[in-house]
């Protein structure tokens, strides 16, 4: 797959509802995810690191009320995409965020993801 191919399915699969699938289908075995400063483990590297990680946020996750994800805006081997959540979080209440998401693509798999955000003061 293309970049292009690669930022359209993932969309696909965030919008079903699918994002455990996407990182399955999608990431290279080495994938580096960064998210920001200030973030548990800012910086992390491996699928099976990144998989964890993302288990361990959805597991945080008391109950879904929506959210989106913009289509993919390609430039060469990247993409980037806006994700809006609403979610409430075991423990801290209903939270609404949104955050920007850039990711590099090589040979068909996304290899780096990187997250930005406000951090909550």
């Amino acid at each position: 797959m293309n970049t292009q191919e690669v930022a359209n399915r993932l969309v696909e699969l965030c919008r079903q509802g699918e994002n455990m699938q996407a990182l399955k289908e999608l990431y290279a075995d080495n994938i580096v995810s960064k998210e920001m400063p200030g973030a548990p483990n800012p910086v992390i590297q491996g699928k099976d690191a990144v998989t964890k990680k993302s288990q361990e946020w959805y597991a945080t996750v008391e109950e879904f009320h929506g959210g989106e994800i913009s289509d993919p805006v390609v430039a060469d081997n990247h993409f980037s995409c806006r994700m809006k959540m609403d979610c409430t979080f075991k423990g801290q209440g209903r939270m609404q965020f949104e955050e920007l998401a850039v990711y590099s693509v090589d040979n068909g798999k996304i290899i780096e993801e990187q997250f930005f955000y406000s951090m909550p003061s």
